[in-house]
């Protein structure tokens, strides 16, 4: 009896589905997916299950009422990490994948009662790790940046003996900086030559969000401003100089902790040859004494 209510309500829904599809003239999947597959240029292919949810995240996008403040500063941290989605399509896909995994609990509920927590539990987990999705990516990006400013105060500090042209120095950086730190350099550059140098500087620090970039923008538009800002860069650049030293010491320091569990493993494996090897032995001798 419960396999056929279950039956009878899984085609129940599919067929309520197709019926609302058809009365509100939704898009079928394969345009969802041609529409997904363009926005996902050089990266994996799209599902059907990727389809559905990006369409039951645009009918959810359009319903959601979200608040100034966080949807600027969404739509702030989307922009710096590369994901083409307004806040509210974010908000909505996380939103979407959650419910659906919440769903299945439910469904599970009648047959599985004491795996239907785990379901709640896990579309909890789900949510989060996807509303945060894109500030971890920020937080990334913005750590490999970092990684990279003691190189480029340093050049900057040396470019600044020839030359006070904060836009030509940026561009001939640009040519050979690292991935994250040359797209937000490019962005920067044509914000520069399109409107105020200013204005620019200040939106890539706005966009990075990091204490060390800031200081690198406030020497830049002491530069813009007339200082010469050669002393300030060669001492910003003996201070960066020590905080990456600082840095690659941690991460020597780490690297033990991360041994050490393959050495748990390695002596484990020879206890256990040397355990197998004796317990041969012994089985033998006793085999001999009887």
């Amino acid at each position: 009896m419960t396999e056929l209510l279950l039956c009878f309500g899984l085609l129940f829904a599919a067929g309520a589905y197709f019926l609302l599809a058809d009365a509100l003239k939704l898009p079928t999947l394969a345009v969802t997916r041609a529409i997904i597959l363009v926005s996902r240029t050089g990266k994996r292919k799209t599902s059907h299950l990727d389809a559905l949810l990006f369409r039951l995240s645009a009918w959810l996008a359009e319903k959601l009422q979200l608040g100034d403040y966080y949807k600027r500063r969404t739509a702030a941290m989307l922009q710096s990490a590369g994901i083409r989605l307004t806040p509210e399509a974010y908000t909505a896909q996380a939103i979407v994948k959650a419910g659906l995994i919440f769903s299945c609990g439910l469904i599970a509920l009648p047959l599985l009662p004491l795996l239907s927590p785990v379901f709640v539990l896990l579309a909890i987990a789900v949510y989060f790790k996807q509303i945060r999705a894109a500030d971890e990516m920020v937080r990334k990006k913005r750590e490999h940046i970092e990684v990279e400013l003691p190189r480029f105060v340093a050049t900057i500090a040396q470019e600044l003996k020839a030359t006070r042209d904060v836009l030509r120095i940026l561009e001939m950086y640009a040519k050979n900086a690292g991935n994250s730190l040359q797209s937000e350099l490019f962005i920067t550059i044509a914000d520069m030559k399109s409107g105020n140098q200013e204005t620019a500087l200040l939106r890539l620090e706005t966009r990075i969000g990091s204490t060390m970039l800031s200081d690198v923008i406030r020497g830049l538009l002491a530069v813009l401003r007339g200082d010469q800002g050669t002393v300030y860069f060669e001492m910003l650049a003996h201070d960066f100089k020590l905080l990456e030293i600082q840095r690659l010491k941690l991460i020597a320091m780490k690297r033990p902790g991360k041994i050490r569990k393959y050495s748990f493993y390695m002596l484990a494996c020879f206890m256990l040859m040397y355990m197998v090897i004796l317990g041969m032995e012994i089985m033998k001798a006793m085999g001999k004494l009887f």
